[in-house]
């Protein structure tokens, strides 16, 4: 391999080991428009789109540990990665809306740290909610017992305090009614 193509494949395993997610589309027919397009709004979630050769990621995945991607690397390829910040989910979802607009990009293949994704489980994975929202319900129900084992604590004591009131207030009424007579 000449250095050249070396180096790039050193960069493309770098960046592919690094990131959380690779998503694997197939870019066939779509325009410089739509593909900056795509760009941008993968951009917005921490990822990013490169167009690469078969061979160089086909090498690049193997440097980086990655499964082999042999069969699906055919015809015009581009790889989507993330940073430490993205969320395969956005990224799934920015992809199945992009194709579901212009029938472009089709996811080929995913893999999510050592697990193979096929272009059916991208899907389900878009359909996801984000990453922060599934942290956000998580902590919803681990709180909830917790504020429910509150209550029970706290309902003999409040209703212990109710009766009290309810023989102080039955105390205090006939003495009222008898001075007043």
């Amino acid at each position: 391999m000449r250095v050249e193509k070396k180096q790039i494949v050193d960069e493309l395993s770098k960046q592919v080991g690094a990131s959380p997610f690779v998503l694997i589309t197939d870019y066939t027919k779509m325009t410089v428009t739509e593909f900056a397009a795509l760009r941008k709004k993968l951009r917005a979630a921490h990822a990013e789109c490169h167009v690469v050769k078969n061979s160089m990621l086909r090498h690049a995945a193997k440097e980086a540990g990655l499964v082999e991607f042999d069969n699906v690397l055919a015809g015009m390829t581009a790889v989507v990665i993330g940073n430490a910040k993205a969320d395969i989910s956005a990224a799934a979802k920015i992809l199945k809306q992009f194709t579901k607009d212009t029938e472009k990009g089709k996811v080929k293949l995913g893999v999510l740290g050592k697990q193979v994704l096929q272009p059916a489980d991208v899907d389900v994975v878009a359909d996801l909610p984000a990453l922060d929202v599934l942290r956000a319900q998580l902590i919803g129900l681990l709180q909830t017992p917790a504020q429910r084992i509150a209550v029970v604590l706290g309902a003999p004591a409040s209703q212990l305090a109710r009766v009290i009131q309810a023989y102080a207030d039955k105390e205090v009424a006939p003495t009222a009614t008898v001075g007043a007579a």
